[in-house]
């Protein structure tokens, strides 16, 4: 099967390992050229010189880029996409993207013969090596099944959201509740410690009851606690995907304060950390407000 894979950041590059390989014919593009250059050069894949060329003689393309933004330009920008697919190509959008872009993309493309589904993934840099992300797609069952090897490569729970859009929808919304879950988290152990309590114990007690969260059982120890704050995935994209949920909220009709709140405060949170903190970061804003720092005794 030939596929083309667009976008090869710290989680792209690591999805598109495990296309490298049989049954796949692998052609790779990034905008910075040495990255893809690179990656063919320890895989199996070839390097395509702009995003028309990687997509001429594809069956399946795949894209994960910062965001819809960047999937427009890679269509419609200088020597774009949008002219070079073949008909009765799948155009699979890994990015974690806004539901208005992936429906008149789809629209767009349906009228070219180019099928669309939207397939944000979950799971961080660690699914991605093992090829165990999940997936949450949009879009119709039979353009699914023609792209299945392709998301099965580096995809484990793998789930159909509804029509194209739904993907993105739910990607937004898990994405904002992670970004609810480190800010309240962060407030919630700056109480007890300015309160005299051990921080350790208090996210003991957190970690035994009904508080408990992904964000206190892993983040906060792993990368707070011991102040190593790894860069797997950049604040400045969790303030965009949270931004993406409040929108989608207000489009709809649904009042939800919290997540507006949320995003608000992690648009503060990327202004005072700037483009390249990674998202669990925005504990530091936390603790600066609060004259604390959650750390290892």
């Amino acid at each position: 099967m030939r596929v083309a894979f667009l976008g090869l950041g710290d989680i792209g590059a690591l999805m598109a390992v495990h296309l490298a390989r049989d049954p796949f014919d692998l052609v790779v593009w990034n905008r910075t050229t040495a990255k893809a250059t690179t990656f063919a050069r320890e895989h199996k894949a070839r390097v395509a010189a702009t995003p028309s060329e990687a997509v001429k003689n594809a069956e399946v393309v795949v894209t994960c880029l910062p965001s819809s933004v960047e999937v427009e330009a890679v269509l419609h920008g200088a020597e774009g996409m949008i002219d070079s697919f073949r008909r009765g190509t799948v155009l699979v959008d890994c990015t974690s993207g806004d539901p208005p872009t992936a429906r008149s993309v789809a629209a767009e493309l349906a009228a070219r013969g180019v099928d669309f589904i939207d397939a944000p993934v979950s799971g961080g840099t660690v699914a991605a090596k093992a090829g165990t992300l999940t997936v949450m797609w949009g879009g119709e069952a039979a353009v699914f099944e023609r792209a299945r090897p392709v998301i099965e490569a580096f995809g484990k729970k793998i789930v159909h959201a509804g029509p194209v859009g739904s993907g993105d929808a739910l990607k937004a919304v898990n994405n904002a509740l992670l970004a609810v879950h480190i800010l309240s988290t962060a407030e919630g152990l700056a109480v007890p410690v300015k309160a005299g309590v051990d921080q350790k114990v208090a996210l003991d007690v957190i970690n035994a009851s009904s508080g408990r969260s992904n964000t206190s059982e892993n983040l906060i120890p792993q990368r707070v606690l011991t102040r190593a704050f790894p860069r797997t995935f950049r604040l400045a994209l969790l303030e965009k995907d949270i931004g993406i949920a409040a929108v989608l909220a207000e489009d709809l009709g649904a009042r939800t304060p919290v997540i507006s709140l949320a995003a608000a405060r992690f648009h503060e949170a990327r202004t005072k950390l700037g483009e390249e903190a990674d998202h669990v970061e925005a504990v530091k804003m936390i603790e600066e407000e609060n004259s604390v720092e959650i750390r290892q005794q």
